[in-house]
């Protein structure tokens, strides 16, 4: 069912709160089957939300609508609805009852604009809110269904879990089902040509390519009779992307790489330290935000200038002062170092220039080493990023020493 998503606020409007109910309806909506054609913001004005709902039911047969059902002067939205789909506003008892025993509990006195949120359409499927005083409602004329819900994040997603979704469920024949991969290492235009054939060839499962801050992102999805049907296509296709790309593949449950390095390292009893300069304690804060990491982490030590290399790492003044700091064998005489200091069995260094000034023809901005050992093994990287800003290059440059550990983890067994 061709559905629209329409967010009723002027703050909303306006910037002045975060739309998320329309980022939670859509995952919802998607997967009960529901064909999310279009996003709409419109204003606390009658006029033009009218007009809106007309515009969307050109394309779509259902519109689901958040906000607007509060009982002050702009909350519009169930008026105008009612007169859009042609009926008229009733009281409903159960409501009005509900109202009551709210203000009773909160030792109010209920004012004559409460009794407004117990007005419904005389058709509607109405549901209650146990999380606040606007109910909501479904209406529906012609084969055309609006659904109102409130604007509240907690309210709505509450009475989309209780009421709407069992609601919505009934009144579709199919579901999708979707996997989302996550990839790094591989640009977005150089994934796609290696599935281009699969992409061009595509109508049920889908593949869409998505960019995100360094990596890529691939998302899977069928819409069948059946949830085992839909999950049987998406893991056929996985099957195949897996044979081109799955070098680059770090999670095919839409996870951070941070999350994906943790679980492993936690998983396995593998214990691991690092030693930051460039990044500045931005990995130890990266694996840190995994739950259970302490069980693992043992410390990340921030060595930034060549006094801190040397003093906390034992890197020689002779390796600076040949190298400089943004070289292999400086990275190589931090990591070093950190193993001896620490024993843990994965040690991970990082060192370079991340800008916006410092850098040199042989040495630009974006140059960074990072050096790993795992156990007796030991690997030094030299990484050239893209010069975007300096945010972006230590955003990477974590990006990079977490690939770096989940690729020793994954050539390790134990």
């Amino acid at each position: 069912m061709k559905t629209a998503i329409l967010s009723v606020g002027t703050e909303v409007l306006f910037g002045q709160i975060i739309n998320t109910n329309t980022v939670y309806l859509s995952q919802q909506l998607n997967l009960l089957g529901f064909d999310v054609m279009y996003h709409y913001t419109v204003g606390d004005n009658s006029c033009r939300l009218s007009e809106m709902i007309e515009l969307a039911f050109r394309d779509c047969d259902f519109i689901i609508t958040t906000g607007g059902l509060g009982p002050t002067e702009d909350d519009l939205t169930k008026e105008t609805v009612c007169e859009t789909l042609h009926d008229q506003l009733v009281m409903h008892e159960p409501s009005l009852q509900a109202l009551h025993e709210i203000a009773k509990k909160r030792g109010r006195t209920m004012t004559k604009n409460n009794y407004k949120q117990a007005m419904m359409p005389s058709r509607a499927v109405v549901f209650d809110n146990d999380a606040g005083s606007a109910p909501g409602f479904a209406l529906s004329e012609g084969g055309k269904t609006v659904v109102c819900m409130p604007g509240p994040p907690r309210e709505m997603t509450r009475m989309w879990q209780r009421s709407v979704r069992p609601y919505l469920e009934k009144l579709q024949t199919s579901v999708i089902f979707y996997k989302t991969l996550r990839l790094f290492g591989i640009g977005e235009s150089s994934l796609e040509t290696e599935l281009l054939d699969l992409i061009d060839a595509q109508s049920d499962p889908t593949i869409a390519t998505y960019a995100k801050e360094g990596e890529c992102s691939l998302r899977i999805a069928s819409k069948r009779g059946s949830l085992e049907e839909a999950q049987s296509a998406v893991d056929e296709v996985i099957e195949k992307i897996s044979d081109r790309v799955g070098e680059y593949i770090y999670s095919y449950d839409d996870e951070e790489l941070a999350q994906v390095v943790g679980k492993k390292l936690i998983d396995r009893n593998i214990t691991i330290s690092a030693c930051e300069s460039c990044t500045g304690g931005l990995f130890a804060g990266a694996l840190t935000s995994v739950s259970g990491i302490s069980q693992v982490f043992d410390r990340s030590l921030v060595t930034y200038t060549y006094n801190a290399k040397m003093q906390e790492l034992g890197v020689k003044e002779e390796t600076l002062s040949k190298y400089t700091a943004e070289s292999s064998q400086v990275a190589s005489e931090m990591v070093c170092g950190l193993k001896e200091k620490t024993g843990s069995r994965i040690c991970v260094s990082v060192t370079g220039l991340t800008g916006p000034g410092g850098g040199t023809p042989e040495k630009p901005v974006g140059l960074i080493y990072i050096g790993c050992i795992f156990d007796d093994r030991l690997e030094v990287k030299e990484i050239r990023m893209r010069n975007v800003n300096r945010e972006w290059n230590r955003h990477y440059a974590v990006l990079h020493m977490l690939d770096i550990v989940n690729k020793m983890l994954a050539q390790k067994s134990v």
